[in-house]
């Protein structure tokens, strides 16, 4: 099967080298030239323009499309939507807003092409690996696009799960529940980390842990990456992003009246650690200071240049 890409960053690019190794062929298209070349070195044809590429393409074309949410995916649909023609599909694989999914594909049928979205979970390891795909759209679209999901995917790893704007929902719950289990790793690490006593090591710890425990799975098996003398975690800052699918299943908890402690707390966790001197954490010493007496921890610096605690 021919299908087109657009964008070709780290999932992209490695997306696009899995179809041709699984015996696909690829049209590439993306701004920067480099990424271009650099799949045209695996086997890819490109595109200088999406006008270049959806020619290139054989009908019904199908392009997927793998840049980041937001602008840049719609007005890459709005693109598409002009120069494809009826029984064309266009697939969203990115992080997109479920929301968003029901209105593109509206928009897309006004020209008889449609929508797929497809959610992606693997990251930089889905070349070797494959990438889990929940997918979101008719099954006369999902039929057409069946081969590309099946070698994109481990065996087992892919699934039509509802109409469209269900893959992206499903991805998105799937993030709120990764945000959850990443943060229960980090404080368990975290507890054992300050138990000086029994000089404890946490890469051996997390090694071990892979094999029988009831608690491992391959977040684990990356934190005994991560862990691993000599992988750099000692230089590494505590600041934790978002993409915003955390904060769209905390929200969706909330509309739909289903309590989600762990996720929501673990989102917080995340915009907490972009504040080293909270202004909220300094009013609540300060409080404790006025009521108890309590000490508190200024600005002040003694000779050696550590902060003076004082009440």
């Amino acid at each position: 099967m021919k299908i087109g890409m657009v964008g070709l960053g780290k999932m992209g690019a490695n997306m696009t080298e899995r179809l041709i190794e699984k015996g696909h062929e690829v049209v590439a298209f993306d701004l920067n030239a480099d990424a271009r070349a650099s799949v045209a070195s695996k086997g890819a044809e490109t595109a200088a323009t999406l006008d270049e590429m959806v020619s290139k393409l054989p009908s019904p074309r199908v392009a997927w499309v793998m840049v980041p949410a937001g602008d840049a995916t719609n007005s890459t649909i709005d693109t598409l939507k002009n120069l494809m023609s009826s029984g064309d599909v266009v697939i969203d694989g990115g992080n997109s807003n479920y929301k968003e999914a029901a209105p593109t594909a509206e928009s897309l049928k006004t020209k008889g092409v449609g929508f797929i979205d497809a959610g992606t979970s693997g990251g930089v390891w889905g070349l070797a690996n494959g990438y889990c795909l929940m997918v979101g759209g008719t099954p006369e679209d999902v039929a057409l696009c069946e081969p590309i999901f099946l070698a994109l995917a481990p065996e087992g790893g892919y699934a039509r799960v509802g109409p469209v704007g269900a893959g992206h929902f499903v991805k998105m719950i799937h993030n709120g529940i990764e945000y959850g289990l990443m943060q229960a790793y980090a404080e368990g690490f975290e507890i054992m980390d300050k138990a000086h006593e029994f000089n404890l090591d946490l890469h051996e710890i997390a090694s071990i842990w892979r094999y029988g425990s009831v608690v491992r799975s391959w977040l684990l098996e990356l934190a005994e990456r991560a862990l691993a003398p000599g992988s750099g975690f000692e230089n590494i800052e505590g600041y934790v992003v978002d993409s915003g699918e955390g904060k769209w299943t905390a929200q969706e908890a909330l509309d739909r009246d289903v309590p989600a402690p762990v996720i929501t707390l673990s989102l917080f966790r995340r915009f907490a650690s972009r504040e080293p001197n909270a202004f909220s954490n300094r009013l609540v010493a300060a409080l404790r200071n006025q009521f108890g007496g309590h000490a508190v921890v200024t600005e002040a610096k003694d000779g050696a240049g550590a902060k003076v605690t004082s009440t």
